[in-house]
């Protein structure tokens, strides 16, 4: 039996769980990270998405809320993360951000974006800028909105 398969097999498996990790919003020193929905401790701006301006991480990605969070507490950990990449923090203001921005330690010890008292988060179902497939969703235990400026 041929087993040459089983080396490109596990090299790819071993790529998507890297891919995975690395999309929990690990940043580099340059800002936001390479992959797709992600969020960095770069600026966070404003977009017309769907009809409504939602903040959005620098790459426009939608940025979103959970409904059983708290001020000071995520309650998105674990394999919720994964779907939910926290928003590494600190984060900066740009372009029509006017709410308060601020930081909480999250229960493995990173620190994550707040906007107006709500951690902040992206949806890796969200694969390009502008959209928001995660509004309204109710997964990982509540709801989850896009955040509004």
């Amino acid at each position: 039996m041929n087993k040459s398969w089983l080396v490109p097999a596990g090299l790819a498996a071993a790529l998507m769980i890297a891919a995975c990790g690395s999309s929990a919003g690990s940043t580099s020193s340059g800002g936001a990270a390479s992959s797709a929905p992600a969020a960095g401790s770069s600026a966070l701006k404003t977009a017309k998405i769907g009809g409504a301006a939602v903040v959005t991480n620098a790459k426009g990605f939608t940025l979103y809320w959970f409904v059983p969070d708290t001020a000071t507490t995520s309650k998105c950990n674990g394999s919720c993360a994964t779907f939910w990449p926290p928003v590494k923090g600190p984060a900066t203001a740009g372009a029509g951000v006017t709410g308060k921005l601020a930081t909480i330690k999250r229960a493995d010890g990173s620190v994550q974006a707040t906007y107006n008292g709500h951690p902040l988060y992206t949806y890796v179902a969200d694969t390009a800028p502008g959209q928001a497939k995660g509004n309204g969703l109710n997964l990982s235990g509540g709801v989850w909105h896009e955040v509004t400026a």
